[in-house]
């Protein structure tokens, strides 16, 4: 089996082509490295830089590759860009999914993963934690430009019969996670620490999320090649942890003593509590959560202890 995974050369992306590879499938990444590092691409995979918004380009990948599965984890992630440059936003993440979805018709792909995102679909559910069935009711453009492609996701199944998979990440953290932009709390207070920066927390430190280890959204996209077709799924822990539970537990695990945070003002586009109810990825992909939050946050750690050495 042959899966072309977009943004395969990003944090996440990267993790999966490593799970799909060490289950012996053909991998082939496309990314266009505006985020993404050409150092994080597995050896085993073939690589094409491309800018997924130009088609031409998508088009000849397709017709020399003929991938068997789409695994589509190419986006921009920033909340606050998002906010900043809809229209960017909108490109990126709407009309480059709708290339990728015409030629996964056009050359017969046999199914089409998305990684889409529980951590800013549901906006500030009235009640928690949020499932599948909770409204979608975004406050940033980033949410409602991941949420429009499972639209398109759900047209292509009906009109040509494009098998599908949706999986809604909470907030992802592990090993290559980026510290540089916005987005990836872990990341940036791991870094700041580790070079003696205070980390500032936007918003009085009660602010939650979901947090998800990196290599249990990897089973996820494995369970995904064979479960759950045309199923979205809410990839998460099913626990909500606040912005000074992260702080803190990143400065246990590294050892820092003393230091409190700085607080600024929190941000346009950020929801205040998100928890997400993953009852239907137990059943639908035969997949719970296996990695607790310290014991990911110390492999986070000893990455980026032995990176900045």
């Amino acid at each position: 089996m042959k899966v072309l995974i977009t943004g395969g050369a990003g944090f996440i992306g990267s993790h999966v082509a490593d799970g799909y590879l060490a289950k012996g499938l053909e991998v082939v990444i496309v990314d266009d490295l505006s985020r993404g590092a050409r150092d994080n691409v597995p050896a085993g995979a073939r690589f094409q830089r491309v800018d997924l918004r130009k088609r031409a380009a998508l088009e000849k990948i397709f017709a020399q590759e003929k991938p068997d599965v789409i695994n589509h984890h190419a986006a921009q992630i920033d909340v606050r860009k998002a906010v900043r440059e809809p229209l960017f936003d909108a490109e990126c993440n709407i009309l480059s999914s709708i290339h990728l979805l015409e030629l996964a018709v056009q050359h017969k792909v046999k199914r089409f993963i998305y990684a889409s995102t529980g951590g800013a679909i549901y906006g500030e559910p009235e009640t928690l934690p949020a499932d599948e069935q909770t409204p979608v009711l975004p406050i940033t453009p980033y949410g409602i430009s991941k949420h429009t492609v499972e639209h398109y996701l759900f047209l292509y199944q009906k009109l040509y019969g494009l098998p599908y998979v949706v999986l809604r990440y909470g907030n992802v953290y592990g090993p290559r996670q980026s510290p540089k932009g916005e987005a990836g709390v872990v990341a940036i207070f791991c870094q700041q620490m580790l070079q003696k920066v205070t980390p500032t927390i936007y918003g009085d430190g009660k602010k939650t999320r979901d947090y998800i280890e990196v290599h249990d959204v990897v089973r996820a996209n494995i369970k995904a090649l064979t479960h759950g077709a045309g199923g979205i799924f809410n990839i998460a822990s099913g626990m909500a942890t606040t912005d000074y539970e992260v702080f803190r537990t990143v400065r246990d695990a590294l050892g820092v003593r003393g230091i409190e945070p700085n607080y600024a003002p929190k941000r346009p586009g950020e929801v205040d509590h998100i928890v997400l109810d993953v009852s239907r990825a137990r059943s639908g992909l035969a997949w719970r959560p296996q990695v607790g939050f310290r014991q990911g946050i110390r492999k986070t750690v000893d990455w980026f202890k032995a990176r900045l050495r």
